[in-house]
Formats: structure tokens, sequence, C-alpha cells
């Protein structure tokens, strides 16, 4: 995007900005100091509607500037942490309500390519949903099977690239001049949003996601996701079951329908720790919208999920210190949060644990004043955010995704069962899954995972001690100001041949332990009492050894 390009954009954003009296966020920077006297003669200025709420007229203004704007508004509000809650509020309340493209059966059969006895039939020109990336219609497979059509939007990629472009230059510029710029890291969160949104823009992309989705579920009770069918997929066209269910927002129907709406707020609080602890891989886009009921069995309804652009990731060690987070808090124990916080480095290591500790119970007291079924996981985490930022708490962006998701799914559980006592939902959840993290059980599983690279890995010990000692003979000669070379040689051998038998030692611990964790694998021995402790033996045995080889 050329400079005059950005400038043509610049003016009218402004426009848009002043029509819903926002130009001061443009007039605020310095060096628009000598003509800020100018909004006074916009017309804008005299016409525009004062009483709606800040939060209103930037949301307003957001739709006007179009679809890539609409997309950034909406993951803005999510960064309650940056922006005031009155605007995330509102940003929230967007929607993908974006005017459909003509042609669409068109533009399909130019991006399939393929011979006409494979092609869809019955094509419905009317879409399902119009979004802000693409567009759903309904069609027929060969075979008679009703799919759903996503076809992406002809030339978005060039015109998000442009307003990218034009975003980035806003932010360095917001950052480089005002103070809130740099408050609400602007680069940051654009830089954020374009990931984002790429990743949206590669519809292969959400089809392995959705297979993946599909895979990890695919004997549950609680949650479907729709079959993908991958020889109509391309990068701008995904083809994927049609589901038909109930809006999981529309309460008062699957009521009529007899679903037990307890069982199904439940189901979503379990499908959401399910993917997070046990997958570590959840769909981050679980707004009402996106989430269908199949109440043909009213006792046991089940989720049917959509729309897998936006996934959302966390590795082992934020998956412990955010399980050990929640039971930590709902004890009370904030002396034990302030440590996780320090020993997962999301607050810096010179933090004082006291004062942080502190700051938690000011935040967390007046929350658990209340009953257990009405604290929220969501507002939970929200403040805890809020409280690191005074403590130069490091952004976390997996974890804000998380965050937002939960109060999704959050929100969603408490409308369909408003009594529904969260905290005894997910609590007996957590702990289980931490005791398969830790104990015996735990160390036999990594020690079966592990076994066969170190089976790899064991033959290879030899030449990496050969290598080690060569080294060691082939090192140059000493400078005088060191001990005189008898003395060196002398010192040499004895650390030689320590490092031999400390070498030979752990590889038979590398042997003893591939070893028990290949038998109890091979051999389907149960992880009684009697085994756990032979093997606790058996590895207190061999460091017995290898700290007598050290002395």
């Amino acid at each position: 995007m050329n400079k005059v390009s950005q400038f043509t954009r610049v003016i009218y954003i402004y426009y848009v900005l002043s029509k819903h009296g926002l130009d001061e966020i443009i007039l605020a920077m310095p060096w628009f100091a000598p003509i800020r006297f100018l909004s006074y003669v916009n017309p804008w200025y005299w016409m525009r509607n004062r009483k709606l709420p800040r939060g209103q007229r930037l949301r307003e203004a957001l739709e006007d500037l179009g679809p890539i704007f609409v997309k950034f508004g909406q993951m803005l509000s999510t960064r309650r942490d940056f922006i005031p809650d009155d605007i995330a509020l509102e940003l929230a309340a967007l929607q993908d309500s974006v005017r459909p493209f003509a042609n669409a059966q068109a533009i399909l059969m130019k991006r399939l390519d393929m011979p006409e006895a494979t092609m869809l039939s019955n094509f419905i020109n009317i879409p399902l949903a119009s979004a802000s990336i693409a567009q759903v219609h309904a069609a027929t497979l060969p075979n008679g099977d009703d799919v759903v059509v996503k076809i992406k939007r002809p030339g978005i990629d060039k015109l998000i690239r442009r307003d990218i472009a034009l975003m980035r230059t806003l932010a360095e510029w917001a950052e480089r001049y005002t103070l809130a710029g740099r408050r609400l890291r602007a680069k940051d969160l654009v830089s954020e949003f374009e990931h984002t949104l790429l990743d949206e823009l590669d519809l292969l992309r959400e089809a392995a996601n959705a297979s993946i989705l599909k895979r990890n579920f695919t004997h549950s009770s609680m949650l479907y996701i729709p079959e993908i069918h991958w020889p109509y997929c391309r990068a701008d066209v995904l083809v994927m079951e049609r589901i038909y269910g109930i809006p999981v927002a529309k309460t008062q129907e699957l009521q009529k329908q007899g679903a037990d709406l307890k069982v199904l707020a439940e189901n979503c609080i379990h499908i959401f720790f399910t993917q997070v602890f046990r997958d570590c891989f959840f769909h981050a886009d679980l707004h009402p919208g996106n989430l269908f009921v199949d109440a043909s069995i009213p006792s046991q309804p089940k989720v049917i999920a959509v729309d897998f652009g936006i996934m959302g990731t966390l590795s082992p060690r934020d998956q412990r210190y955010l399980a050990e987070n929640m039971l930590a808090f709902f004890k009370r124990d904030y002396r034990r949060v302030a440590e996780l916080h320090l020993e997962s480095g999301w607050i810096p290591s010179d933090t004082r644990l006291g004062e942080f500790e502190l700051a938690i119970a000011a935040v967390c007291e007046p929350i658990f004043e209340k009953p257990l079924k009405d604290i929220s996981f969501g507002q939970l985490l929200l403040r805890l955010f809020q409280t690191g930022k005074r403590f130069h708490m490091e952004v976390q962006p997996q974890l804000l995704l998380l965050q937002k998701t939960l109060l999704n799914v959050e929100g969603l559980a408490r409308q369909l069962y408003p009594d529904l006592d969260l905290w005894g939902t997910a609590k007996p959840f957590l702990e289980k899954w931490l005791k398969t993290q830790v104990g015996p059980k735990a160390l036999i599983r990594k020690l079966r995972e592990y076994a066969p690279i170190w089976a790899e890995r064991l033959p290879e010990l030899p030449n990496i001690w050969f290598r080690q000692a060569q080294v060691g003979v082939m090192s140059p000669v000493m400078p005088s100001h060191y001990p005189p070379v008898a003395q060196q040689h002398e010192t040499f051998k004895k650390r030689r041949v320590s490092r031999f038998w400390q070498g030979l030692w752990v590889g038979v611990a590398f042997v003893a332990l591939s070893g028990l964790a290949w038998l109890t694998q091979a051999w389907h021995m149960p992880l009684n009492p009697e085994s756990s402790l032979l093997f606790v033996a058996i590895l207190a045995y061999i460091l017995l050894l290898l700290s007598l080889v050290r002395r």
C-alpha cells in the first residue's frame, strides 16, 4: 500500500470518526494541536448525537469502516486488560452481519475446477450466513449428502493487507505520540490481530482444525463435529456436513423439546475443560452463534459446534500452572497463587511476593463473599490480569484467548441453567487431571513415552564418551600460570576415570528405566502399589550407586 493510498484511506477514516464524534482520537496527537480548532467548523461536530455513549459511537464507526475493522473491534473486545469495560462490552456486541457478495455459485465453480459430474448440486444462492471473511451457502453432494459451502470473499486478501498496513502505521503513531497508545501497546494489538486474521483466511487450516477436534471427540456423547469433505476443500473453499440442530441460545425451543438444560450446561463446561486440559487444543470461538444442540435424546442433549477458524493451544507448563492457579484461588491460598506466577515467569523475578499476594487477596476476597455458584471463573481471570498489570505481568496471548473462551462458555452455561454451580462442576475435573500429572503412575507413563527414544539413542553413548575423551586428550597446552604439567595430567586422569564411571552408571540407569518401562508395557503389568514400590526401590538403588560414584 503506497503513501498516497494510505493518506486517502486516513482521510476517509477521519471522516468516519468525526461523523461519530471520535475525531478527538486523531486531533489529540501533538502535531494536530495547531489545527485542533478546525474541529469546530466540521459540520459533523454540530450534527452528531453527543448523547450516545463513547462505546456505542466507536462500535458504529467500526461498522462503517468495513469488515476488517469490525473484526478488529471483536478482537479488541476480548482485551479487557487493556481497554475500559464500557467500551469492551459495547464492542462485544459487534456481529458478523456483512452485506453478501453476488455470483457466489460462479465463483465456487471457478475455484473448484472439477468435472461437472463431481460438482456440487442444488446450490442455494441465498447465503445462510454472511461474515466479514466468508459467507456460507447450502448445497448437495452428488451422492445426495447435504453440505454447507463456505466461500471466502473475493479480494478479501488485498483488502486485509491494505487495512492491516494502515492499522500498523496508525499504531506506530499512537505509541510514539500518545500515552494511551503506549499503555495499550497498540502495535502488539495489531500484530496479534494480524496473526489471528491470517489464520482465519486459510480455509484448509480451518478444515484441519475441525478434523483434529472431531478425532479428539470421536466417541463423545457430549460434542459432535461435522464431517469435512476434503475433495472439495481449497484454501478459499470449505465444504462440510450440514448439521440440523437448535441454536443453543434458543432456550425456550430447547425446553419445548424437553432438553435437560442442566445437563446441557454441565456438558458445555466439561467440553471446554476437556479440550483445554486433555487435548491442549480448544475451540476459541465458542459463542452462541457457533453452537447448536441435538435434542433427539432430551435427557442427554449433545452440543454441535461449527466455525473452527480460531483455535487455541496451551503448553503442558501453562496447563499445569493454570489448573493449580484455579484450585489455589478457590482455596484462597493467595501465597500459592503468587508463587505460581513467579515460577511460571508471568511476573518479573524481582517481584515482592508478599505485595503481590496482598494485591490478589484485596481483589479476590470480595468475590468469595458470594455463594460458590455465583463466582465467575472468567471474572476471576480478568481480575487477575488487571492486578498483574500493576506488577508488570507479561501479557500471555494464549491465556487471553483462553479467558475470552471461558467467558463465552461460562456465560452460555449460566444462560442455560442460572443455578449452575460452576465450581462444583469444574473442581473434580481439575483435581482428577492434576492427579494424573504427578505420582508413580504419571512417572511410569512418561517413562513408557520416552523409552523408545532412550533405546534408540543408547547405542550412541559410547561414541559420545569416546569423543569427549579425545577432546580432553587433544586439548592445548595450558599457560604457565596453571599447575605443573604432571599435576594437570594426574587431574585429567582422575576426571576421565570419574567421567567414565559416571557415564557407565548413567547408561545403566537408562537401560534399567527403559527396560522397566518396556516390560510394563509389553507384559501389561498392572500399576498396583506393589509394582510402584518395586519401581521406586530400583530407582532409589540406581540413584544411590550414582551418588557413591560421584563421591
